[in-house]
């Protein structure tokens, strides 16, 4: 095929040549070809037309053998296999591969042949996957192109994202950006954080764009300083008289601020139809402010209430936080960029209500699900007239919906996502994280643009497509932003998603240990993670140590809490400790836990079958005859004959014989046939074991053999004397009742 190919190309550039002498002046991709689609079509043909020829030649067999009996056919084969093999060599040699095919000893040199073109292949296929990601805009072996201005980062944050190096170089030493002397930005706060086990209750007193006014609930809170349930009142009291306070406003509380104004929501004819891409200036064209004061939040919020779009994302943190936090905003318009200090402006967020409940402005989201709940949980902020481009990226059926394949589709961006879990309370933010923060925004408006007019050509011009795409935002922003709650059972929601089988003990270990964690995490305002993790809570409930030190065994890294509560953490499993186990988890203890599944009496039971015996069951004798113990009542035992628990004829047949019918000595008989097979083997009751014969085995298998044969041949006699006197009271019993049949009639 390959030979065939070269052969093609070799004399197609003639003919090709010849017909296109009037373009002569064009450039050419290569002698004879205009183009690639040229090129392209013309292997095809060459591959196709070689693929037939092969198959037009002998097939392995008696038809190859004859057809290799003729010199002329022999020779012809050896020439065109050594052409063959030079051009793969030469192929191979191109591409820096093995190419010795024609220099093999004769024994191994089809195996080695083989071989040479199985890694050859691999070799040239993998290099045409490099050329076509480096076509397709993916260069692998470069570094990507950095905007003018833009540092590379010297400091790798997180440990799944290493540095690639040379086997050769030391790999490089890097630290993360969760520092430990961070100070926590919760003292700062002039609110406090709220992580009661009480519902979360919208923190809005000021509805801006209202078209359906705010409930007195919510204006009359702010008129209030200090609540007197705030002040020194136990917890749960605080929480009862606020409970009773707001009774009558209970519907108004967990209501959507905005809920009217999104239902009756319309969205402009100008926003259903096709836009014009505006592109995005460069970064480093572009003005980039930081806000951190209450006038330039003021001053921004003023700038945006002018604008008709503006993009928005946020930077969240929620590891040392019960609740979590958000740390930064990050605003983008057409011409500039802003990043505000949400932290230091977190009780002043809620003057962007302005802007960001406008009906007139589309704010651009990117999977804006869970940034609607930080910014009602954080800041009382609400959003009117969302498009969030990851529902626009669905709609669409891209390859993937994250906001790194948008840059790369539609802006030919890298982002770097080596902050992506950065600790974002870090003061003062390092330029990399700055910049990272800024690309998030950077390229929204115009990602924007471009998925509206995919949309519309999606759908051949129909507003349809792109109407539910604003649709599914508005659903969003309709979200709600809910606190965990805990209950007595919220524990067995985390159970069952681990699918862990716990006993008694264990399950009461690890109730006690969620409600301690998630008290003490309410507490220090910290995540459940940091202060015990899920994995070490579960592995602490399955041992259930004895001491202390068991405990910290059972943690790697030691948490700082579970170090400083240790003693108490060992009282709650000392606790566990104490519940009664089941039946079946006393005798399941030694399979660290795992309860045996209970399995369903069925009546179907044969008394060999130890199948369904359960592990709690006390043992049973399974037979009499070689016993060691000596206390065992033979009269007692029926050895190994059991009483079934279905017989085959439910028909109870008396003991006198002389009152059975007919129909009564037939069942007899036929139940008769269905005797044991091993019953000339076993005991009968009354036999007389010689307990020296113990300690004899020679003496006790002379005398057990002897009685079971003589036992055999009188229990045979008997039987055989039954049967003739069972047929002949059979006999009387008929002619007896065909006589009074006689007389009746």
């Amino acid at each position: 095929m390959a030979s065939s190919k070269k052969k093609g190309l070799k004399s197609s550039g003639p003919k090709d040549s010849n017909l296109d002498t009037n373009d002569e002046d064009k450039t050419e991709l290569c002698p004879g070809f205009r183009d690639v689609d040229a090129f392209v079509k013309h292997g095809f043909g060459a591959v196709l037309s070689a693929t037939k020829a092969s198959a037009g030649l002998p097939q392995a067999g008696d038809e190859y053998d004859f057809y290799r009996s003729f010199p002329g056919f022999q020779e012809f084969c050896e020439s065109q296999g050594d052409k063959l093999l030079h051009c793969m060599s030469q192929i191979m040699q191109h591409h820096g591969c093995r190419s010795h095919m024609r220099d093999r000893n004769k024994l191994t040199g089809l195996e080695e042949r083989f071989d040479l073109v199985v890694d050859s292949n691999d070799v040239i296929l993998e290099r045409v996957g490099i050329l076509l990601d480096e076509a397709d805009g993916v260069n692998r072996s470069q570094q990507p192109v950095m905007p003018a201005g833009f540092q590379p980062p010297k400091v790798v944050v997180s440990s799944w994202n290493r540095k690639g190096s040379s086997p050769s170089s030391r790999s490089e030493t890097f630290r993360l950006l969760h520092a430990k002397n961070i100070t926590r930005p919760q003292l700062k706060f002039k609110e406090k954080v709220d992580n009661s086990n009480t519902p979360f209750i919208p923190k809005i007193f000021i509805k801006p764009n209202a078209v359906k006014p705010l409930p007195s609930y919510f204006t009359n809170k702010q008129m209030r300083k200090e609540r007197p349930e705030d002040l020194d009142v136990p917890a749960a009291l605080a929480d009862f008289i606020h409970q009773q306070r707001t009774q009558e406003h209970v519907d108004d509380m967990f209501a959507h601020p905005y809920q009217y104004e999104l239902d009756h929501l319309t969205i402009p004819e100008n926003l259903l139809s096709k836009p014009e891409p505006q592109m995005h200036k460069p970064v480093a064209e572009t003005k980039l402010s930081f806000v951190d004061t209450l006038e330039d939040l003021v001053a921004l919020n003023e700038k945006l209430c002018k604008l008709s779009e503006f993009a928005v994302d946020l930077e969240h943190h929620s590891y040392r936080s019960f609740l979590g936090l958000t740390c930064l905003m990050q605003i983008s318009t057409r011409e500039e960029d802003f990043i505000i200090d949400t932290l230091e402006l977190r009780s002043e967020m809620y003057i962007l209500n302005e802007a960001f409940t406008d009906p007139s402005i589309v704010k651009v989201f990117h999977g804006a699900d869970s940034d609607i709940e930080w910014l009602q949980r954080d800041f009382g902020l609400y959003v009117v007239n969302l498009f969030d481009t990851h529902q626009a990226s669905r709609a669409l059926n891209l390859a993937r919906h994250s906001l790194d394949h948008l840059l790369k589709h539609f802006c030919n961006v890298d982002s770097d996502k080596r902050y992506q879990l950065a600790d974002w309370r870090v003061r003062p933010l390092p330029d990399e994280m700055v910049q990272y923060a800024r690309t998030d925004t950077h390229y929204l408006l115009y990602i924007y643009d471009c998925v509206r007019v995919q949309l519309l050509d999606f759908n051949h011009g129909q507003p349809g497509l792109l109407q539910s795409v604003w649709n599914k935002s508005s659903s969003i922003s309709l979200k709600k932003y809910v606190k965990p709650i805990y209950t007595e059972e919220s524990y067995l929601e985390l159970q069952r998603k681990q699918k862990k089988s716990f006993n008694t003990q264990q399950l009461t270990a690890f109730r006690l240990l969620f409600a301690w964690r998630d008290k003490l995490a309410r507490q220090e305002d910290e995540s459940t993670g940091y202060v015990l993790p899920t994995h070490m809570m579960i592995k602490i409930s399955e041992e259930l140590p004895r001491e202390p030190q068991g405990i910290i065994a059972c943690c790697n890294p030691v948490p700082p809490l579970v170090r400083q509560y240790n003693n108490e953490l060992h009282l709650l499993v000392q606790q566990a400790r104490e519940m009664p186990l089941l039946k079946a988890e006393i005798a399941a203890q030694k399979k660290k836990g795992l309860t045996p599944i209970k399995k369903p009496e069925v009546p179907l039971f044969g008394p060999h079958d130890t199948s369904r015996v359960s592990e709690s069951d006390p043992p049973q004798i399974s037979g009499m005859l070689f016993s060691e113990d000596e206390d065992v009542d033979v009269q007692k035992e029926s050895g190994l004959v059991a009483s079934a628990k279905i017989t085959l004829f439910e028909v109870e047949i008396k003991d006198d014989q002389e009152s059975s019918s007919a129909a009564q000595m037939k069942a007899r008989r036929i139940i008769e046939s269905f005797e044991n097979p091993f019953r000339m083997y076993l005991p009968s009751t009354d036999v007389h074991v010689n307990k020296n014969a113990k300690f004899d085995p020679s003496s006790k298998i002379f005398e057990i053999s002897k009685r079971w044969k003589l036992q055999s041949v009188e229990q045979q006699q008997t039987e055989l004397e039954a049967k003739k006197k069972a047929k002949q009271e059979a006999k009387e019993m008929a002619k007896k009742q065909t006589g009074n049949r006689v007389n009746l009639l």
